[in-house]
């Protein structure tokens, strides 16, 4: 006998070479394939009636905003500046990685897009409160939310 079947008693060995019991039940996969048939038909349903998107983000007016421009360095350390070069925030700062992390993602969509990595970005308060950052070379509109209070406090102090 192989250690291989040495695992196994006579009977489970003949369950696996030809199972008599399914090993799914078919009551759960006919009741999944009806929770799919019934989530598509809500769905096109709501496309058809024009029925309008919830839990949308809406984009709320800007009321405050700065031109910033992130630099990163090989160690992955970013600087933001303002448009006249005074140095405003390090991302090696207390507290502030999360300004690196932000520099990362712009600057490979940018070389996907082949744009300068050098242009300005805006940081920019909503009038609902919410932080975003917007980069006009490649169109990213990053809406801090969901980010963590600490995250978002280091992207909102660039703008005080």
């Amino acid at each position: 006998m192989s250690g291989i079947q040495t695992l196994f008693d006579k009977d489970e060995r003949a369950r696996y070479r030809r199972p008599d019991r399914e090993l799914v039940p078919r009551r759960l996969v006919q009741a999944m394939f009806a929770l799919m048939l019934g989530v598509l038909g809500i769905v096109t349903y709501g496309q058809l009636t024009d029925h309008p998107n919830v839990g949308v983000l809406v984009e709320a007016p800007i009321v405050q905003q700065r031109e910033v421009i992130l630099t990163g360095s090989r160690n992955g350390v970013y600087t933001v500046t303002d448009t006249a070069g005074m140095v405003l925030r390090r991302s090696s700062d207390e507290k502030a990685g999360f300004i690196g992390i932000i520099g990362l993602v712009i600057n490979r969509e940018r070389n996907l897009r082949d744009q300068p990595t050098d242009a300005p970005v805006l940081i920019a308060r909503r009038d609902n409160g919410n932080i975003a950052v917007i980069d006009d070379s490649t169109g990213m509109r990053l809406d801090l939310i969901g980010y963590g209070a600490d995250n978002v406090a280091a992207v909102a102090a660039l703008l005080d």
